[in-house]
């Protein structure tokens, strides 16, 4: 028997459902209510991730701030706060990264490592394509949740969903 899945909403903060936000996912919105299915699905096995900035700019940081320089905030920023769609749901744990994708020692340390995985939020060809191929190439089974994710664009998100596919079986979406 398979161990039981986790799931992890990746980065479901303001920052990236904002329309006034040049981060936004124009389709944020339409991913609350199956997340929010997904959320009461795995009960206590679920996984917030956020993004925030790294304390310390190195390398090809440097000029990616200097072309977003209005995400440079303190951490605790209410940007970087969940929404509130998400956040009234108390979700049991929480993984803060300043990089893109998710998969590292933290959300390892909850997971465990070889871990199957289900993944849903923003932006699916940002920070949820990073997280998922990271995992997959630690030994995780990744499931994507289309429908739960959404991308910088249309085109964006489908074109994360058929790189992802190319993973297959290590990552598979539903």
């Amino acid at each position: 028997m398979s161990p039981k899945p986790w799931l992890v909403v990746i980065d479901a903060q303001r920052i990236f459902a904002d329309p006034a936000s040049e981060w936004c996912a124009p389709r944020f919105a339409e991913t609350v209510e199956p997340i929010r299915e997904l959320v009461t699905e795995h009960a206590d096995r679920v996984v917030q991730t956020r993004w925030v900035p790294p304390p310390v700019k190195r390398g090809s940081w440097v000029p990616y701030f200097e072309t977003f320089p209005f995400a440079d905030r303190s951490p605790h920023d209410p940007m970087f706060d969940l929404v509130d769609e998400i956040a009234d749901l108390r979700l049991p744990h929480t993984v803060s990264e300043p990089t893109f994708g998710k998969w590292g020692e933290q959300l390892c340390g909850v997971t465990g490592p070889q871990a199957h995985l289900i993944l849903a939020g923003v932006a699916t060809d940002c920070c949820v394509l990073s997280t998922a191929l990271a995992a997959a190439d630690a030994g995780c089974t990744v499931e994507v949740v289309a429908a739960a994710c959404a991308g910088s664009s249309d085109e964006a998100h489908d074109r994360a969903l058929a790189a992802m596919e190319l993973y297959a079986p290590q990552i598979s979406i539903r």
